[in-house]
């Protein structure tokens, strides 16, 4: 039995949270992942997991185990990597995480040119509209736009955003523009829920954060939908400043009520505090936290 592996499958099991996820995420046979499971246990004399017909939950036992193997695995991973000279020369594949619209918009242009100036590295985007367990998703850094709760992390920031009523002219001309959050019931309501909370919009009222429920017209699944139905006129959509700039700069939409926008967040790049920072880590933190520093400066003011 290869121990490592079979400790990095186990691992893998608890972090996807059952066997199927675990073997979906390896990419390897589900008999194969169940099998090397049952072959540590048998081989350490313990019951790791205790298994349903639908979930996974650790033992006393494998509750010690998979913290221990998770050090021993971030252990030999690092020297894995000092022996491959990455903590020396920026090489390897470094996988970076955003939301969907600011990945596009911000990180995208940043992570082409990186790879102009480092030959050796390879990148793996991934945009999601969601938060990412860098640890679970072994990703390398990640925007997040939010505060940062988690202290194994360090966060270095590049900016802040917050939210922001908008609608297009046209449908303003046509529908009259709110002067209070009253007003709002009367108008069209375009949801994005993947901006939570769903059917509701957080502002402030007397410097306090509230949720205004909304009885939404329109529902949609991305930020990016939301605000180009807002253009095209479907009524009034919440979304954070940054993705407006370019509408709100063109004339294609206005920002209302601007005195109930909730407080900024701060947004981040994110990754793992370590002992030492690989050198393709800290070579793209050098190229990517002063670009998306000016290229936020330059947002509409929030």
């Amino acid at each position: 039995m290869d121990r490592f592996q079979s400790m990095s499958v186990f691992v893998t099991v608890v972090e996807a949270g059952g066997f199927s996820a675990a073997s979906r995420r390896l990419g390897k046979p589900l008999p194969t992942i169940s099998r090397k499971v049952s072959e540590l246990e048998e081989d350490l004399g313990i019951t790791l997991l205790n298994r349903t017909t639908r979930h996974v939950t650790l033992t006393d036992s494998g509750r010690q185990y998979f913290e221990a193997c998770r050090r021993i695995l971030k252990d030999l991973e690092e020297a894995e990597r000092t022996a491959a000279g990455e903590y020396q020369t920026p090489k390897g594949e470094i996988i970076v995480t955003a939301p969907i619209v600011f990945g596009r918009m911000h990180v995208l242009p940043i992570v082409t040119e990186f790879m102009a100036a480092y030959p050796k590295i390879q990148v793996r985007l991934v945009l999601e509209d969601r938060v990412v367990s860098l640890l679970e998703e072994n990703a390398d850094v990640a925007v997040r736009i939010a505060k940062l709760s988690d202290s194994s992390m360090v966060a270095k920031r590049v900016g802040k955003t917050t939210r922001v009523l908008c609608a297009s002219p046209d449908y303003l001309a046509n529908r009259g523009t709110p002067t209070t959050l009253d007003d709002l019931e009367h108008h069209d309501c375009i949801d994005i829920t993947a901006l939570p909370p769903a059917g509701g919009w957080l502002v402030a009222v007397a410097g306090k954060e509230v949720v205004v429920p909304i009885e939404p017209r329109f529902v949609v699944s991305t930020a990016e939908a939301g605000v180009d139905a807002a253009i095209r006129g479907a009524g009034i959509v919440q979304a954070l400043c940054y993705q407006v700039t370019d509408a709100v700069c063109a004339g294609r939409l206005t920002v209302l009520l601007r005195a109930h926008e909730p407080k900024h967040a701060p947004i981040s790049l994110v990754y793992q505090r370590g002992k030492t920072v690989p050198a393709k880590l800290r070579a793209f933190l050098d190229m990517a936290a002063p670009r998306l520093q000016t290229v936020l400066s330059r947002t509409i003011d929030c």
